[in-house]
Parts: C-alpha cells; structure tokens; sequence
C-alpha cells in the first residue's frame, strides 16, 4: 500500500509540473462552460430598430412604446419614408425595421384593419426570424388592448420583408463564416504546428544555423500555408456560388483582398502562437482554446455577437475572424462596396501589423 501511494504521489508531482496539463484539467471546463454557457444564447435582445411612421396616432404611439420598452429592441431611429430603409441596414446600424401604414389607427377604427411591415436583414435567417416572431407577438398584444371591450377584434396584419436573402436560404449565413474558420485554422493552426514540430524535434535549430537568414527560413515555412489558403478560398467560393447558390453581389475585387489580409493576420497569429507553445501538444491546445472554439461561438458566424454578455462581446471583438466574416457577408450578401469594410479593413491592417511585430519579436532565433 505504501509503495502503491508513493507512485500516486509520484504522478500527482508529474502532473502539477506539466503546466499543459493543469490547464487541460482545470481551466479549459471553465473556459468551456462559459463559452458554451453566455454565446449559445438564441434569444435576441436589445435589438436597435428604425420605425417609419405617417401616421403618428394613438395606436402607433402605443404599440413603438410597447416596443422600446420590451428587452428585446431598442428604437434608435424614426425615418421619415421607408425608401430610407435600405440605407440604414446597409450602414448596419439596425437589425429590424417596421413600417407603419397610412391612417393607421383611422383604418383600425373604421374597418378594424390595418397594416404594418416588418422588414429585417435576411443575411441571417435564424435572427431574422426570431426578431420578426418576438415583433409579432408585442404587436398583437397591443392590439388586444387597442379593441379592448368592443365587439369586434381590431385586425393587425404583420407583413414580413426579408432583406438580402428573401428566400431564407441558411447558406447566406454560414458560408462566410466557413470561409473565415478554414482560413484562421489552417494558416493559425496548422502553421503553429508546423513550426513548432521543428523546434520539438530539433531540426530548427539546424535550419536557423543555415547560410539562410532565419527571418526567411520562418517565412518560407509559411508560404505553403499561404499558396493552401489562397486555393481554398477559391475552392470555397466556387462551391458557394454554383453548388449552394450564395451570391458575390458586392465587389469581387475587394472580397479578395480582404481574405488576403484575413490570411495575413491568421500566419501571423500562428507565428505568433508558435512563440509560445513548446510542443505540438500546447500548439494545438492553444490553437483550440485561442482561436476555434471563438471563433465557432464569439464571431458571429453561428450566433448573435449582440445577445452575448459585454464581456464576450469584448473579446469577439479582438478575435480577426470576427471583422473578416463582418466584411465577407457584406460583400457577398448585401451587396455593398469597398465604403461600407473600410473599419473592419483598418482593424485587420492594425491586427497584422501588432501580431507580426510580436511573433518575430518574440520568435527565438539563436541556439540556448
């Protein structure tokens, strides 16, 4: 029994000495549970609106009231005719719309009918829908108190519109953030890995001590990963546009060169993680805690950044992949020009140019 807790005690040692390991065991089912836990969040909330109301009666008064003090929308804005409407989405500054008729509560009192439009951003499908349904349903509860006691029941017909995607093809959401995972994985991960395997087994300290400049030896390691990234991307884009039918509606040139700077920013991450992990192992460990699973939950590729705690959303907001996919999905589902990317342009140009000086700063060249 002695010798059997001796040997306990021994790997318990081994185990506290590989700081890896305790950060497998202990801190990545935090990490875990609070990713999963904060940004799988389906509901939506707190979504900005614009209303476009002629009439300015009674019963529109009351039913946008009953809407900006619902958690779920915030009226941010009143438009003066609904041609401004595509204006407003395009500048992403709402994520529904709704449209009232003329006479509104006129029409309501007289034929006890009326009409109202909702018109969302179909690039996203699921959203959209939720936000439509959460509308509907605040809207035809202002409508039981609007018939009140009478006789008949007031009728409020909610009619959708679907922006960009009216077909509610689920395609349109996704296929820019795939594209912006396959991208940020291959060029991160895989060339972290890459680079790190020669130091775990020994040949880069054979190859830094070549006639070559090592600058060049690390940058040549990369290239692959570049020429593998670049035949992806038009791998995908091809298969997205005559296999799942998604469009390029926006400007073909500037998508490309948007994913240019995305692989970019993405080597220079992996150069950078390859700084820091030790082994193939802790490459892979930081590669999935630092970059996969936030970039499936936190970029908005698969839910709202919006919905998520403010703490979440300040870190979707340092990770590339979430200013890529922002780009992509305007280029290629809304239609839009190279005005409408250039914040996230400037934000991967100041990402690649922080994460490049890091990593070959902090990239050992010389033999310990």
């Amino acid at each position: 029994m002695k010798q059997f807790l001796s040997f306990v005690r021994k790997e318990f040692i081994h185990i506290f000495r590989d700081r890896w390991t305790m950060v497998i065991i202990l801190i990545l089912p935090v990490v875990m549970l609070i990713l999963f836990g904060y940004a799988l969040n389906t509901e939506v909330r707190n979504t900005s609106i614009a209303v476009c109301d002629p009439s300015d009666d009674y019963a529109t008064c009351r039913i946008i009231e009953a809407l900006d003090h619902s958690q779920y929308f915030d009226v941010v804005q009143r438009l003066p005719d609904p041609d401004g409407i595509d204006t407003v989405f395009r500048e992403g500054k709402i994520g529904l719309a709704v449209v009232f008729s003329n006479d509104f509560y006129d029409n309501l009192a007289h034929t006890g009918e009326a009409e109202i439009t909702l018109v969302a951003d179909g690039s996203d499908p699921n959203t959209a829908i939720s936000r439509v349904n959460y509308a509907t349903g605040i809207i035809n509860s202002c409508r039981a108190e609007l018939t009140g006691t009478g006789d008949t029941p007031y009728q409020i017909t909610a009619t959708t519109r679907l922006l960009y995607n009216p077909e509610m093809k689920s395609a349109y959401n996704f296929v820019p953030g795939v594209i912006g995972m396959i991208l940020m994985l291959v060029c991160a991960m895989m060339s972290s890995v890459s680079i790190v395997r020669e130091k775990e087994q020994g040949t880069m300290e054979l190859l830094l001590v070549s006639p070559m400049r090592p600058i060049l030896i690390i940058l040549s390691k990369l290239v692959p990963y570049l020429v593998l990234s670049c035949l992806n991307l038009a791998t995908i884009l091809v298969l997205a546009v005559f296999m799942l039918g998604v469009p390029v509606a926006g400007s073909f040139f500037w998508l490309i060169v948007t994913a240019l700077l995305f692989i970019f920013v993405s080597l220079s991450l992996g150069l950078l993680i390859s700084t820091v992990a030790e082994t193939q192992l802790a490459a892979l460990l930081v590669s999935v805690m630092a970059l996969m699973l936030p970039v499936m939950l936190l970029s908005g590729m698969m839910f709202p950044i919006d919905n998520m705690p403010v703490f979440l959303q300040v870190i979707a907001n340092i990770l590339p992949a979430k200013w890529f996919i922002s780009a992509a999905r305007k280029l290629m589902i809304q239609g839009l020009g190279f005005h409408a990317i250039t914040g996230e342009l400037a934000v991967l140009s100041l990402m690649a140019a922080v994460l490049i000086t890091v990593s070959l700063k902090n990239f050992k060249v010389r033999l310990e």
